[in-house]
């Protein structure tokens, strides 16, 4: 296709499954980039491949590829991996004319709660979608390693974006002696956040003061928001716990702005923007999670421990709670790390050039 005088040369269509405006880190990753694109000088068109991703069944899998047929030649796509990985023939539905970049946030296998059946369907579909892409864009160095490794990704086919961050006011908080601790949960309400776990730590620290906000739709898994909801309105739990749902960037700042300690007992994250997020609005922070959430929360700042040590995760949390000095010490190198944040400008620029790169690979 030729580019007729006036037309952007820089032509893209991002693909994703749903609404583009979920409250979620990976679809605010989508929207940022698709922004900073467009401000690049890029002209990108947002393609929404329908609900249900990435459970979609045969129909909704046969709409996605035909609107993926309908992309132009020679306009590059780039697919979000939530549906991605549920689409083993979007190459094939693209043809070698379109190239395909994948965006994989973390592998769809590894998403807790799944059966081993349903685990090994998605690593299967999901090696098959990548097989057939030019390039895939991760947005950290531990997905890049678990792609290389676990799904025949060759590493010259793989380009680290990093999610930005927006800076934050920087301030020291004091508290009432007598005030309540405020601790920041961000999450979806799904299993692989892992909300169980720290109520169920909160729950043996009755005798101290604290109250737990968390922030996150309910709606990606009602089973389990409803188990989070029921924990929380049970004792010892009733009556310290509010649970926001799905919120606004200026109500997530507002609770950023509010917290003494954040803390997200995640089982695995491809990045972990919310912990960038705490990072730079000062807080000191607790987690779990493998992947690359250790890599995100430096030690500075934080204290990371393994999902399966409940153990230590409870200990340190009532530390926390417990030592303002300890907290303060945390949130120093926090407002310090949070200096070497990128940005959301660097970060379209980087994923810009990969998409540059990729485009000149063989289909």
């Amino acid at each position: 296709m030729m580019t007729m005088p006036g037309e952007p040369t820089n032509r893209l269509v991002f693909a994703y499954p749903g609404e583009i405006e979920t409250p979620s880190g990976g679809y605010e990753y989508d929207r940022r980039i698709i922004a900073g694109l467009t401000a690049l000088g890029w002209s990108v068109e947002p393609l929404s491949l329908g609900p249900g991703f990435p459970f979609a069944d045969t129909a909704r899998q046969d709409v996605a590829y035909a609107l993926l047929d309908g992309v132009p030649d020679a306009v590059p796509v780039v697919i979000d991996g939530l549906a991605l990985g549920a689409l083993p023939k979007a190459a094939e539905a693209l043809g070698p004319h379109r190239p395909l970049v994948g965006l994989v946030h973390h592998p769809l296998a590894l998403e807790s709660g799944l059966s081993p059946e349903a685990a090994d369907a998605f690593r299967m579909s999901e090696r098959a979608a990548l097989a057939g892409a030019r390039g895939v864009i991760v947005p950290s160095p531990a997905t890049a390693d678990a792609l290389a490794k676990d799904y025949a990704v060759s590493p010259g086919r793989i380009a680290v974006v990093e999610p930005g961050t927006d800076r934050a006011p920087q301030k020291i908080r004091h508290r009432a002696p007598d005030a309540p601790i405020r601790l920041l949960a961000v999450g979806s309400l799904v299993p692989r956040k892992g909300h169980a776990m720290l109520l169920s730590a909160l729950s043996g620290l009755s005798d101290l003061p604290w109250h737990l906000d968390i922030a996150g739709s309910p709606d990606f898994d009602p089973a389990c928001a409803q188990n989070v909801e029921a924990m929380a309105q049970n004792p010892p739990l009733a009556g310290r716990v509010t649970l926001h749902g799905a919120v606004g960037r200026e109500k997530l700042n507002a609770l950023y702005d509010a917290a003494d300690l954040f803390v997200l007992a995640s089982h695995y994250e491809g990045y972990g923007m919310v912990f960038a997020e705490a990072i730079a609005h000062g807080l000191p922070i607790l987690a779990t999670g493998n992947g690359a959430v250790s890599r995100t929360v430096p030690k500075s700042s934080g204290m990371v421990f393994s999902p399966e040590d409940e153990a230590g995760f409870s200990q340190t949390l009532r530390r926390l709670v417990a030592q303002a000095p300890l907290r303060e010490s945390l949130a120093a190198g926090a407002r310090i790390a949070a200096e070497d944040l990128p940005g959301w400008p660097d970060a379209a620029r980087r994923f810009a050039a990969a998409l540059t790169t990729f485009k000149g690979n063989a289909p």
